[in-house]
């Protein structure tokens, strides 16, 4: 037999939990051919595997690089953490796949998450689009609210008609092959959705055989009220369900996790292993009438005279209390501001930290976006918690954008590997290979994607297990990963010696590609 590619005497993880098997792994038009001892074939290339680990290509469930994707220095951040594949459209906010004015809608709105980007009605032409400017491969989520914009505005209510044909976007969206529906309950207008509506879109899904995913509408403290209505959409509809970003407190979180299960909802979800989040600055700090209001209206009450005085009672001390725990990421109306705590902030613009809040939201039309320390109740045992559990899957939440953004979009995946594998022990480098690869490949309908198997497509990648390390930082947090040097992409080397390659192999994959 001859092959295009023979990885030789590496230890190869196959992502089905199998322990770890020294052996060789064999490419040939872009699939994986032969996998064991193959001590009989030819290749017009070897690589000497020895030392490394042959894992498949990493899968970020949730990833916001839906405008970046193309960009090299943002391919380069996921490829040296190992990850050959993105889901996008997360959050329900997207300037893809969701008609002109949502998709205009999603990208004005999210342009602090996502970034700027012209709309892409269609999911068709967004793959036009990427097509050849990809090393990496990315599978779309519908963008529920960038959707429900296109239809309805900022309808407080769907009347039947503009849910009727709200459905059929759906329907359509998923026949043009994406990977799932998604759903962002903090932001506008998804905040403006009743169980019902979420439930009645969720069925085309569930018919489908595709996740509905949510930023569900509470998290923390709230997390109950956000699982129960996560439990109320799947037993309505009967998809199967994937919560986004979830972290601690574990032991409520797990409880919830448990009964759903009881209840027979099939549910997964992504956790990043960080004690900080990344968010608009209004999701942490502002109060739910205020997060309803559209960006235009928002930056209008907040920039009024009086409008700290009208504030709720007791808001004022709760945001004195975060001061030194939030980190301005990216200021579009002064970004020298970047970087700085919200305390450093206040004092660089003369005002006090609850009058600076107000200012910075007003003077960015609600575009500013902060690193936040979670609270308390989410402490490195409860990530470590939820990573262990069976239904976990690797998701970096990465953002690109901003001038001081968080590290988790250059360091998510190595950190899973040299922290919870090499140091502590969460997981061994078979449970890591489902966690990252094998399970949300499944999840999200990737064609065989994230297993080391015989007619699998060839994304891979070696890891060196001792050289394994997240460097990026939150005081510097564009640095790249290391310990992971080569990784192949549809059987094209996209990364060698740690640098790109010419090659662009990616795809925009549709369910089942």
């Amino acid at each position: 037999m001859r092959v295009d590619v023979l990885l030789r005497g590496g230890t190869v993880v196959d992502g089905t939990g199998a322990v770890p098997a020294p052996g060789d792994v064999a490419i040939l038009d872009g699939e994986i051919t032969a996998v064991g001892h193959l001590d009989g074939v030819e290749a017009r290339e070897i690589v000497d595997a020895a030392g490394r680990i042959v894992m498949p290509g990493f899968v970020d469930a949730h990833s916001h690089t839906d405008v970046h994707v193309v960009d090299p220095a943002v391919q380069h951040a996921l490829l040296r953490q190992g990850v050959t594949t993105v889901i996008t459209g997360q959050d329900g906010l997207s300037h893809a796949g969701a008609g002109p004015d949502g998709g205009t809608w999603g990208s004005r709105y999210f342009a602090g998450i996502n970034g700027v980007a012209e709309a892409v009605p269609t999911l068709a032409e967004y793959r036009e689009q990427l097509a050849g400017a990809l090393r990496v491969n990315t599978a779309h989520l519908l963008p529920h609210g960038a959707m429900r914009y296109q239809r309805a505005g900022l309808r407080e209510r769907l009347d039947a008609e503009e849910l009727t044909a709200l459905r059929g976007d759906v329907e359509a969206g998923l026949a043009d092959g994406a990977v799932g529906l998604s759903t962002g309950l903090h932001y506008i207008p998804g905040v403006l959705a009743d169980t019902a509506e979420l439930t009645a879109l969720a069925r085309p899904v569930a018919a489908a055989g595709r996740p509905y995913v949510t930023h569900m509408r509470g998290y923390e403290a709230e997390s109950p009220v956000g699982m129960a209505e996560v439990v109320a959409i799947a037993r309505g509809s009967g998809a199967a369900v994937h919560v986004s970003h979830l972290h601690g407190p574990a032991a409520v979180v797990l409880t919830e996790i448990a009964a759903a299960e009881t209840a027979g909802v099939d549910l997964t979800f992504d956790s990043y292993p960080y004690l900080s989040g990344f968010s608009l600055l209004t999701v942490p700090l502002l109060p739910w009438h205020l997060l309803r209001l559209p960006p235009e209206l928002l930056a209008e009450r907040l920039s009024a005279p009086h409008a700290l005085a009208g504030m709720p009672a007791g808001w004022g001390d709760a945001v004195e209390l975060e001061l030194d725990r939030i980190r301005l990421a990216g200021v579009p109306s002064r970004p020298e501001l970047e970087g700085l705590t919200l305390r450093a902030a206040a004092v660089a613009l003369g005002r006090s930290g609850p009058a600076a809040v107000l200012d910075l939201i007003a003077s960015t039309v609600g575009a500013v976006t902060a690193v936040f320390q979670q609270p308390a109740t989410s402490t490195e045992s409860d990530v470590r918690a939820l990573l262990r559990h069976p239904a976990h899957m690797g998701g970096s939440d990465g953002i690109v954008v901003g001038g001081h953004p968080h590290p988790r979009a250059w360091g998510t995946f190595a950190r899973y590997l040299s922290r919870h594998v090499r140091e502590l022990g969460d997981w061994d480098w078979a449970q890591a290979a489902v966690h990252l690869a094998a399970a949300p490949g499944q999840r999200f309908g990737l064609g065989g994607r994230g297993r080391v198997a015989t007619g699998a497509p060839a994304d891979l990648l070696l890891v060196d297990p001792a050289r394994i390390e997240d460097v990026a930082t939150y005081d510097d947090p564009r640095r790249l990963s290391v310990g992971i040097d080569d990784v192949w992409v549809a059987g094209t080397r996209v990364l060698r010696g740690g640098a790109l390659t010419e090659d662009r192999p990616g795809r925009a994959l549709t369910w089942q590609d």
